[in-house]
């Protein structure tokens, strides 16, 4: 197995992204091959500061870099020679299995739509992203692709996020909610009262809507919504951990009592709110494309890195894109 990184992708590269995909390495036991996609001269720099003697990894140059505020469409065509590109094109040609970057979001979802194409019977790619419940993890799609969808997208959704919920979060028969302003089938918008009929009829363990106070309480393991409903839940969760970190330290302030207090209980609350942190999810899948495309967030840590990885490596043995075409297709048959 040969899995792509994009060096040069994210606030901290290629410092934290070479350093994340050699712990990557290590941490595997050289299970696959590492290709670190960017500016050879650059990476190589950073390879010179660790132990990377033995690891499986190999270096392709790319000698452009698609910045965070370009626009997506207009810079994959203009930046041919950049590492977004170049990597999504190495996923395309199957030289490699998987392509995992924290660069420019909309630029690599574009690439990986357009390059490597959509599974057959999908209309629309979405991105899905674990969030933590009261009792594990959800998995909430769409997260950020598709600002506008239709209902039978919504179905799509379901289905590709029912398979990586039980193929890679392990839930045997994953209940399905759909993200509403109320419980009743009645409620919320075109989109979602037209979503719900045809979420019943799909075979899907559908448990009807959701409300916003459910998702963190574990109410449904796939939790479905729009890419614009769905990039709002998803910024407001990660700002939950930073908000009280800001907190506790406002709270002890200079007393020397409440410091050691806030201290004390601050391990306890790392520990309990891990699930918040991205660091640990192994990045967001773009689920419904012909290949693995693993997003990251953009001020990904050398941590994030290389749980990223790990995720890829866990999605190319577990074949998902060919478990998500083969529900796809018996839903369609039935239909017909």
């Amino acid at each position: 197995m040969r899995i792509a990184l994009d060096a040069m992708g994210g606030d901290d590269a290629p410092l934290k992204i070479v350093e994340g995909g050699l712990q990557a390495l290590k941490e595997s036991d050289n299970r696959f091959e590492l290709v670190l996609v960017g500016r050879n001269d650059e990476i190589e720099k950073e390879l010179s500061k660790h132990s990377a003697a033995g690891l499986n990894y190999s270096v392709v140059n790319a000698s452009e870099v698609i910045e965070m505020h370009e626009t997506p469409n207009v810079a994959i065509k203009q930046k041919r020679d950049s590492s977004i590109v170049i990597g999504t094109n190495l996923h395309k040609e199957r030289k490699v299995d998987a392509f995992v970057s924290a660069g420019n979001t909309g630029a690599f979802m574009a690439a990986s739509t357009l390059m490597l194409g959509r599974v057959k019977g999908v209309g629309r790619p979405a991105v899905g992203t674990p969030l933590p419940t009261v009792n594990g993890t959800c998995f909430m799609i769409d997260s950020g692709a598709n600002s506008d969808s239709r209902p039978q997208h919504l179905v799509e959704f379901g289905i590709m996020g029912s398979i990586y919920a039980k193929e890679i979060m392990k839930k045997d028969n994953p209940t399905v909610g759909l993200l509403n302003i109320g419980e009743e089938s009645s409620k919320g918008n075109e989109l979602a009262q037209a979503s719900y009929p045809l979420l019943e009829k799909s075979g899907l363990n559908f448990v009807g809507n959701i409300e916003g106070r459910d998702i963190f309480a574990g109410k449904a393991d796939v939790v479905l919504c729009d890419g614009f409903v769905g990039n709002i839940v998803l910024k407001f969760a990660e700002s939950i951990l930073p908000t009280l970190r800001t907190r506790f330290r406002a709270y002890a302030g200079g007393n020397p009592l409440k410091l050691a207090w806030a201290g004390l209980m601050g391990k306890t609350l790392k520990k309990v709110l891990k699930g918040f942190s991205y660091e640990t999810q192994g990045g967001a899948p773009l689920l419904g494309v012909n290949g693995v495309p693993i997003i990251g967030h953009g001020s990904s840590s050398a941590l994030a890195v290389k749980n990223m990885v790990l995720r890829a490596e866990e999605m190319v043995n577990h074949d998902i894109g060919k478990l998500i075409e083969n529900s796809i297709s018996k839903i369609e048959n039935k239909a017909e």
